[in-house]
């Protein structure tokens, strides 16, 4: 990042700081202010990693004002900002918009459906992020439906169910109840026979083309008028599996003529022969398609809003059809836009990282490279950060992009108090993502006249938590990029001040002054001898180094911070080295 763009990012930074510390009197922190920052300012997107350090300081500065001083800074920066916190008023601290007509239901019930095709992408926290919140702040209930009634095109994973209620359960909700659709086709046929006594729906046996035709000349299809008795004989004959996919469906009876073709007497009930994955629903030849299926089964479980995408605005048309039949009323209906993530070169479908993960392409579903949850938890991302950026996209139907320089700042602030300080020297990079060109290098270099040891804080900030033991012995291992040039002096973190003469360290009595007034630079190192192998797994491919000895003692699931490198989540301790996986900086 150049000077000027760095510059730009801490006025920026700066005006939204003094904004967010005056709307919530308290202090700003680094994850609230990435998020609008980035979503501002597209330019500063591909310097995610180092805007967090850049505007750290500002962040810190405005903190330390009172909020008079805040408030004179804002008008000086951006008087606008002031009117709005003036026009806003202490009681819109939230972030979500209100929930359409909530004051007209005694109870708020909110729904996630899921299709358990495979574990989430990033994309889908959104929905459980959002009225998972909503739940929260109506006291009301958070349900989770599995929409699992296409065993073909989009066949379930017997394994995804308890994946994806885990996932939930990482983004810190836990659902008033599950339910899944498979369970319930019998509840699907009593009210698909009801429909037809009414006269809403009707059996047909119009090929495919021939019906589109019809529809789209707004023309009935001859088998509209038949009687609901021989509807209800045939729609019984499909329910015991007697005709083959596409002789036979049950079409809802709605507007030939509608303005909207996609809206005439779309199909309630389709034939499929591939058997369910769910013992349970094996035997079921006769499916309903999503609209009919969601649409009863959003009133029999009292949902009251429906969040969904824009793109879907047609089924809440043709579900208002069979609701005006049975004389139910329709939920209040949000629509979003998509929302898309950056920082990732997979494209975020559940169909497209499985094709990936079948090729070898990806080592599985929480590969790094892979934008899923399972990913990004194996990172040690916790859910609240993802949760709280998910929310501050609000419910635009725009189009969002979510900045995961902004997941990990809220991460940051979540683990970094914490996470203990370990030393990483990077020897080696198996580059897998196309234009990583990182390249590492450990150099042995052998350590004259100093301690025998160091002893770093565990946590800077917490020196009640003691400090870590690191032999140094005869050599040490420094990265190849912080070597010194022969006869300049570098400072062994934690250790102290050497000088290089082109083959060795040699120990100088000098204090931390350096540093601070002459510009030596601070570098991480490990002992030579007595270290741990790792293999730190990240977005652009494997990392080989050495840990300081300490870190084959950490637990797995542990976040830690390897000093100017970046937090990573300890994964496990193998036979011939340990593994790490990559967070972010």
């Amino acid at each position: 990042m150049d000077d000027e763009l760095a510059e730009r990012a801490r006025r920026a930074a700066e005006t939204a700081a003094l904004y967010n510390a005056l709307k919530h009197d308290s202090d700003a922190q680094v994850g609230a202010i990435m998020g609008p920052l980035m979503g501002e300012n597209p330019e500063f997107r591909e310097h995610g990693d180092e805007i967090p350090g850049v505007i750290a300081p500002v962040i810190e500065d405005v903190n330390a004002m009172d909020r008079g001083e805040q408030r004179d800074r804002l008008g000086e920066l951006a008087p606008e900002r002031v009117e709005e916190l003036e026009a806003e008023g202490e009681e819109d601290d939230q972030v979500l918009p209100d929930l359409p007509n909530a004051e007209e239901y005694d109870d708020i019930r909110m729904r996630c459906a899921p299709n358990p095709n495979g574990p989430w992408h990033i994309g889908h926290a959104r929905m459980p992020a959002v009225i998972g919140t909503y739940a929260e702040e109506y006291d009301g209930e958070f349900i989770v439906r599995f929409d699992d009634t296409d065993p073909e095109t989009k066949r379930p994973l017997l394994w995804a169910y308890d994946e994806i209620l885990e996932e939930i359960e990482y983004l810190g909700f836990e659902p008033a109840a599950v339910h899944r659709a498979s369970d319930r086709l019998e509840t699907y046929y009593e009210h698909a026979r009801d429909l037809v006594e009414m006269g809403g729906a009707y059996t047909c046996s119009c090929p495919g083309e021939e019906f589109s035709e019809l529809k789209n000349d707004a023309e009935a299809c001859p088998h509209r008028e038949k009687d609901p008795e021989t509807v209800a004989e045939e729609f019984e004959a499909m329910v015991d599996g007697e005709y083959d996919p596409g002789e036979m469906v049950l079409r809802v009876k709605t507007d030939i003529e509608h303005k909207n073709p996609a809206l005439r007497d779309w199909v309630a009930f389709r034939l499929i022969d591939t058997p369910h994955p769910r013992e349970e629903a094996s035997d079921y030849r006769c499916w309903p398609m999503l609209d009919f299926q969601s649409g009863v089964d959003d009133h029999l479980t009292g949902v009251t809003h429906i969040i969904r995408g824009i793109d879907l605005q047609d089924s809440a048309k043709r579900q208002q059809f069979v609701y005006d039949y049975f004389g139910w009323d329709y939920p209040e209906v949000i629509h979003w836009g998509h929302v898309q993530v950056d920082d990732y070169d997979v494209k975020m479908s559940t169909s497209t990282i499985r094709e990936l993960i079948d090729a070898g392409e990806l080592d599985g579903w929480d590969d790094p490279r892979a934008p899923t949850l399972p990913s990004v938890q194996r990172r040690g991302i916790r859910g609240q950060a993802l949760v709280d950026a998910m929310v501050e996209l609000g419910t635009s139907t725009s189009n969002v992009d979510l900045a995961m320089s902004a997941v990990y700042a809220n991460n940051r602030d979540a683990v970094d108090d914490d996470a203990p300080r370990q030393f990483l020297v990077r020897d080696d990079f198996d580059a897998r993502a196309e234009g990583a060109d990182k390249s590492y290098a450990a150099i042995e270099v052998p350590v004259d006249d100093g301690p025998d040891s160091a002893h770093p804080a565990v946590h800077p900030e917490h020196e009640d938590r003691g400090e870590r033991h690191i032999p140094v012995g005869d050599a040490v291992l420094v990265e190849e990029s912080d070597l010194p040039a022969v006869g300049e002096r570098v400072w062994l973190k934690g250790y102290g001040p050497v000088r290089y003469d082109g083959e060795r360290f040699a120990f100088l009595d000098a204090d931390i002054d350096v540093v601070r007034e002459e510009g030596v630079d601070v570098v991480q190192w490990v002992p030579a001898d007595d270290n741990v192998t790792v293999r730190l797994r990240t977005m652009d491919g494997d990392v080989t180094g050495f840990a300081e000895p300490g870190f084959g003692d950490v637990d797995p699931d542990t976040v830690v911070q390897f000093v100017r490198v970046g937090f990573a989540r300890c994964d496990r301790h193998d036979a011939t080295e340990s593994v790490a996986y990559f967070a972010h900086p």
